[in-house]
Formats: structure tokens, sequence, C-alpha cells
């Protein structure tokens, strides 16, 4: 992300352009690169930023860069209507919104995610787990519902957020082993009194505990797709493909081996292509 600095004046930055937006994507996304092959050609870049500047905010955050608190901070002034510093995420909201009805109340809430991730908080139960997959990722669906459009957004919105949080969970699933060992810990503090360390060949039943609660939200998030106005092929793909990590820790052994558990190429393919078709 770029700046322009003319002398005697503070640096202006400069929104990063769709081509960077799309490269980016490809490059730290694959499977969501994937889906977004699908989206009609008028809406495609445009999600393509707006996918940028969350990826944006959660890399600093997770990478504990010194930025990541500022930057936070001004996409959260930008939120609330207040006044933001000029960051490269704030240039891309505000040429986003001014095509779309970006939903500021729910980036007001993705930016109150990223400050528990900056805390490094933990959670004590299930319900304050769904709070935060709510807070990063169902957000990001709630938004990206707006770029889309919904022909019922009563019935739409809670779906998309559902389907956001059901991806965040299969992402907590995918990288216990990654995330322990930068003394991260994700699930809830109930779920491990009940289960035990989530140590490999000792997480079966609490993974099939996990699995179960991410693929209800699959489902209510999945439910409603078909009320998407555009890019119902596209998310009905995301979310079939994100989905089949689940079934790829049940064909491991559920955490039977350590790692990080991955979908083959062809069979994300096939995956999409099937979901697409259905939708």
């Amino acid at each position: 992300m770029s700046a322009t600095t003319l002398v005697g004046r503070p640096a202006i930055p400069v929104a990063p352009s769709v081509a960077e937006a799309r490269a980016a994507t490809r490059r730290v996304a694959r499977t969501f690169a994937i889906a977004c092959r699908l989206l009609p050609r008028q809406v495609r870049d445009d999600v393509y930023l707006l996918y940028l500047v969350f990826r944006t905010l959660d890399d600093l955050v997770d990478d504990c860069r010194p930025e990541a608190a500022d930057r936070v901070d001004a996409a959260t002034a930008w939120a609330h209507g207040r006044r933001a510093a000029r960051t490269p995420e704030i240039a891309l909201l505000e040429s986003l919104s001014a095509r779309h009805p970006i939903p500021r109340s729910a980036f007001a809430d993705f930016c109150a995610g990223m400050r528990q991730d900056i805390a490094r908080a933990t959670f004590a139960s299930e319900q304050d787990l769904d709070r935060y997959c709510y807070r990063v990722a169902g957000t990001v669906g709630v938004v990206m519902t707006a770029i889309l459009g919904a022909r019922d957004p009563a019935r739409a919105t809670p779906a998309a957020a559902a389907l956001g949080m059901a991806m965040q969970r299969t992402n907590i699933l995918r990288d216990i082993d990654e995330d322990a060992a930068r003394g991260r810990v994700y699930l809830a503090r109930e779920t491990i009194a009940r289960h035990g360390s989530p140590t490999p060949g000792r997480r079966a039943e609490l993974l099939r505990e996990q699995i179960a609660r991410a693929d209800v939200l699959y489902d209510r998030g999945l439910a409603g797709v078909p009320e998407l106005r555009q890019g119902r092929r596209a998310i009905a793909a995301a979310g079939a493909m994100y989905r089949e990590i689940l079934r790829e820790i049940e064909r491991g052994g559920y955490g039977a081996e350590p790692g990080r558990p991955a979908v083959s190429r062809p069979r994300k393919l096939a995956v999409a292509a099937w979901a697409a078709g259905r939708a």
C-alpha cells in the first residue's frame, strides 16, 4: 500500500488498486479467490477491495504489527462516523460506501473483534466464542451482503452472519496446532474443561462436538443464499469449500495426528462446482 508525498505536506494514503486487491486475495485466501471467480463482473472488483480491508486489518493484528492498534482505531472512528486518520483502509471504505450501503455498525463490531485479538482475549463459554466469531467473521458476511444485495434483508443478513461464524469456527478447528504453537487458544474454556486439552490423538470428542456446532451454522448460513440478489453461486461455493475442511478433519481421524488439515485443490473445485450448480 503506497502513499504520495508532497513537499511540505503529510503523506496522503492512496487506496490500493483492484489489481493489488485481487493479487492479495489470490495469495492469502486461495479458497475465497476460487469463489470470487463466480461473482458477477459488476460486483467482483468491489468484493476484492472489501476483502482487502478486512484482511489487512486482520493481518496487522495477527502479526502484532506496531501500527495495528492505530489502524484499527481509525477504522473504528470511521465506523462511528467520526473523523478518522487517512489510512489506506479508510480510503477504500469511503470509496466503497459511495457505491454501496455499507453497514457501519457491523464494521464497528468487526473492529471490536480486532481489539479482542490485540488484547489476546480468551473465551469462557461457547456464547463468548460465538460473540467473537460474529465480530471477526459474521460481520464480514453482513457487509458482503450489503454489496451483493438481498431480496429480504431480514432473512439474508442473519444467514450471512451465521455463514461467517461457521467459517471462523472452521478456522479455529483447522488451526488448533498452529495457534497452540503461538500460545493462542480460541476454544472456550468450558469446552476444554469438559473434554480435556485438545492434544493430538486425544481430541476426537471435542472435535465432534465443535464440528456439529459449525455444521448447524453452515446449514443456517447456506439456507440464506437464495435471498441474495447477486453472487449466489459464489457464496454457495465458498461456504461448501470451507465446510469441506470439517469433512477433511473427520476423514483424518478427528485430529489423530498433529497438523493443519487441508482440502486438495481438485476436491475444492469439485465441491465448488457442485455447490454452484445447486445454487
